[in-house]
């Protein structure tokens, strides 16, 4: 356990925020574009976490990169048109990251979306208190699970690794804590595609809602 906990670094999509309704309906947007019909929401969620390549496959099955870019780029276009028209803070998140100012703890979000769409679509949001860093691979020049975005936001929140907790809905986010020598939250609230899998990633700590996760910081603050 941490001796003092200065900060908590959040994923962002399926962690932070439920973007899964912006995303698919930029997905079944090019699918219409093309004559095909729309895919169930609740299809495209499972796969949202692993990026705009793996959507794009979704809708369109397997594709060369010679006829994958074009579509990729046009998905990217039409979310980007429509970045937070549904999307939202996951229930709970807004009192959480209120909990973790009134105890002086910074935050953060280190996620794989590019800094382009993270950046546009913060600027949507507001929370209790300001993130301290929001890294996206693009600033860093590699993604998780490689532990040097962590690294990054550590440096821009003050603190050791050792003095943050890591929390996200896929293996390679506890991948990239537990590789940068920091405490792990698997959240399997997100977009998950089975919602047992984040007790199987070896994670310090599992929570199946947002409700669970302050009870388990609240572990690394200091004793009254």
């Amino acid at each position: 356990m941490t001796a003092v906990l200065k900060a908590v670094f959040f994923d962002l999509d399926g962690t932070l925020l439920d973007t899964s309704e912006d995303l698919g309906h930029a997905l079944n947007q090019v699918r219409r574009e093309h004559g095909l019909e729309d895919l169930p929401q609740a299809v495209i969620r499972k796969e949202v976490s692993n990026g705009a390549t793996a959507l794009v496959k979704l809708g369109f099955g397997p594709l060369s990169q010679e006829k994958l870019e074009p579509l990729r780029q046009r998905l990217l276009e039409m979310y980007q048109q429509h970045i937070a028209l549904h999307t939202k803070p996951f229930e709970g998140i807004e009192e959480l990251i209120q909990n973790l100012a009134d105890h002086g703890i910074n935050w953060g979000i280190v996620t794989n979306k590019p800094q382009l769409y993270t950046a546009e679509l913060m600027r949507h949001f507001q929370f209790a208190t300001p993130p301290c860093a929001t890294v996206s691979p693009d600033q860093v020049g590699v993604g998780k699970p490689d532990p040097a975005p962590l690294f990054f936001a550590c440096e821009a929140a003050g603190c050791s690794p050792a003095e943050a907790i890591y929390i996200g809905d896929h293996q390679r986010d506890i991948e990239c804590g537990r590789n940068a020598g920091m405490p792990t939250i698997a959240v399997g609230y997100g977009f998950t595609a089975d919602p047992d899998e984040h007790r199987n990633w070896d994670a310090t700590h599992v929570a199946d809602r947002v409700a669970d996760i302050w009870p388990i910081i609240s572990t690394y603050l200091p004793t009254p």
